[in-house]
């Protein structure tokens, strides 16, 4: 039975709406009708007679699932629903749960829950307190006290994940629930966005309108708020450097832009370092600052002053000086569009172009990530999830468009692959490229399965060199010798073309540099499924 079929107060028992009646119309009317999840006992009944407008996208591991809702809520710029089983399915979902959080992307994570009637015997399969699980990685978590309260928990629940912030959401939900009775309810309209605060906005606009050397600091959200062309015209007014905020998971300026100016790193000093001489930094959708290691010292050079203009209020509270502007990023660009425009400033100078990668015996992380610029479509879409790469990826792939790039703001590895499913199911018409390293593939490789199974054009990219580089290049940091090994952190032995393969993937290494562009090509003009292992130095 489906929501079309629902009769009215004073029906019998036998056809009067259930309710998965109810939610599976107001699923519908909210626009999430592809549902990503792993199959569980207690999560059944939610899909019997399971409607034929609506898309279950399986994947083989809770991780992918989350991962790939993610890439598609991103994308789509709607939440996506997600579907996971009891606390054991939410526990192996953690980690993307986090990185979700992080990315600020927009979930309404379901999870199974044992009947009622036996829960307080403790029965199998069972969450003892399964609000409390995804906590405090969840901006809101409910059990509903009554079946019949469902419907309107889960309409909740996707109006709190899709508001400013957004970010995923939690609803447990016994299995009992699906087939008892239910009334149907008028669905709530509400705004998600909130226009930031005019007069500190105009204290601000003042602040860039007599800056004499003023910088921005781009982050996801400026991508994340629609607000790429915006912000452009806002740089090209001031004649502002333009600089990416340390880990941030989104393109949010053209890179090839005459006013960009590089990757600020997440330390403290090398921050201060790079901003000097800039006596303005307006942060726009992002914390100022992400740092990664301890630091001492100012947050911004001496004399500077500090804007940001955030979407989070949370963020806003810690920002450690100058003054925060809350709400959303694009309203507020708007808002400082329409000031008078200010006197001329001389351009700076630009960012030097970094030099070319030659091809060698063992290819470079350079060469190859040169070479996948050359050949990629500026509209193609790159989902990346190698760490110890992004710092070369900064220099020899640059993104020129808007919602073009996808990494984790988490740290935690296991988004890329599924994410790059996620992305590519939300965007038929584009070519997505999954950019991971070796041990990062490893943690949601499950996810080449489900790209296999709905024949989606993604070429995953492995950067195999046979490490986890990332620690290994971050060790000195903590104090080890240049010649002392880190334990744990070799990767001999992984075949990832058979692995592929196992999963209905065709795929091939890549050894020698003078292969690589015609190996790429033939990848990502397959049209479906191809992995490309590319053996780095």
């Amino acid at each position: 039975m489906t929501g079309s079929d629902k009769q009215g107060e004073g029906s019998s028992p036998s056809t009067r709406a259930t309710v998965r009646d109810v939610v599976i119309e107001l699923v519908r009317e909210l626009g999430m009708t592809s549902i990503f999840a792993n199959p569980g006992s207690t999560e059944l009944p939610m899909f019997r007679d399971f409607p034929a407008d609506f898309r279950y996208v399986l994947g083989l591991q809770e991780a992918a699932v989350v991962g790939m809702a993610d890439g598609y809520a991103q994308a789509t710029g709607n939440a996506a629903l997600v579907n996971l089983h009891s606390a054991a399915g939410v526990g192996n979902a953690m980690g993307n749960i986090f990185t979700a959080f992080k990315n600020q992307t927009p979930l309404v994570i379901t999870a199974g829950q044992q009947a009622r009637s036996i829960l307080p015997f403790d029965p199998f399969l069972s969450a003892a307190q399964a609000v409390e699980l995804p906590k405090p990685y969840v901006k809101w978590a409910i059990e509903p006290a009554r079946a019949q309260d469902v419907p309107r928990a889960l309409e909740r629940a996707y109006h709190i994940a899709m508001q400013e912030p957004r970010g995923p959401v939690f609803v447990s939900i016994p299995v009992d629930d699906w087939d008892q009775p239910a009334e149907s309810h008028e669905r709530a309209t509400v705004s998600n966005s909130v226009r930031p605060d005019p007069q500190a906005l105009a204290k601000l606009g003042a602040a860039l309108d007599a800056s004499r050397t003023p910088a921005l600091v781009v982050g996801a959200g400026v991508d994340r708020a629609g607000a790429w062309k915006e912000v452009v015209q806002l740089a090209e007014r001031h004649n502002a450097r333009v600089f990416v905020a340390p880990m941030s998971a989104r393109c949010s300026f053209p890179e090839d832009h005459r006013l960009f100016a590089g990757f600020l790193p997440a330390m403290r000093e090398k921050i201060v370092s790079l901003l000097d001489g800039h006596d303005v930094i307006f942060v726009l959708g992002a914390p100022a600052f992400s740092y990664h290691v301890e630091g001492t010292g100012p947050h911004v050079p001496p004399g500077a002053a500090l804007y940001q203009l955030i979407d989070d209020p949370n963020v806003a509270a810690w920002t450690p000086a100058g003054a925060a502007v809350v709400g959303n990023v694009r309203l507020g660009v708007l808002d400082l569009l329409a000031r008078a425009a200010p006197g001329a400033r001389p351009l700076p100078e630009p960012r030097p172009k970094p030099p070319r990668a030659e091809p060698s015996p063992v290819m470079s992380v350079a060469f190859a990530l040169q070479t996948l610029a050359e050949l990629r479509d500026p509209n193609d879409v790159v989902v990346e999830e190698a760490p110890s790469s992004r710092p070369v990826m900064q220099r020899y792939l640059p993104f020129t468009k808007s919602s073009t790039f996808f990494t984790m703001a988490s740290g935690g590895l296991g988004y890329g692959m599924p994410a790059a499913v996620g992305v590519a199911l939300a965007l038929p018409n584009s070519r997505v490229i999954g950019l991971i390293g070796d041990g990062s593939s490893m943690y949601s490789i499950q996810a080449i399965y489900s790209a296999v199974q709905m024949r989606l054009p993604i070429t995953f990219v492995i950067l195999n060199n046979q490490r986890y580089a990332a620690l290994q290049e971050f060790a000195p940091v903590f104090g080890f010798a240049s010649d002392d090994p880190v334990q744990g952190t070799d990767l001999p032995g992984l075949d990832f073309v058979s692995l592929a393969q196992g999963m209905g993937c065709k795929g091939l290494r890549v050894t020698d540099a003078a292969e690589l562009a015609e190996k790429l090509k033939e990848a990502l003009e397959a049209g479906e499924p191809r992995l490309v292992e590319v053996v780095v130095a």
